[in-house]
C-alpha cells in the first residue's frame, strides 16, 4: 500500500510545536490515530500546562490541511 507524507503541527494559537520530519501513512485512519498519539506524547512530556487551547493540525507533503484533533478530545 502506498504511503503519503504528512506532518503533524501543534498549536494553541500562540505557540507552536513543528514536525519537521513527518511520518510516512498509507490510509487518513492511521493519519488521525498517529495525531491522537502525537497529542498524548506532548502532553505527557509537558508537564501540568493547560492543554484545553491546544490541537494537532495535519498538513501532506504539500502543505494542504487534512485534519486536526483537538486536545481536548483526548482529555475526556
Amino acid at each position: 500500500m502506498p504511503t503519503r507524507l504528512y506532518r503533524f503541527h501543534c498549536t494553541d494559537g500562540h505557540d507552536l510545536v513543528a514536525d519537521l520530519r513527518g511520518k510516512r501513512l498509507p490510509t487518513v485512519a492511521l493519519v488521525r490515530m498517529h495525531a491522537e498519539r502525537v497529542a498524548l506524547k506532548l502532553m505527557r512530556g509537558g508537564g501540568k500546562l493547560d492543554w484545553s487551547a491546544w490541537q494537532v493540525d495535519v498538513y501532506d507533503a504539500t502543505g494542504r490541511p487534512v485534519t486536526s484533533k483537538p486536545f481536548t478530545d483526548l482529555l475526556r
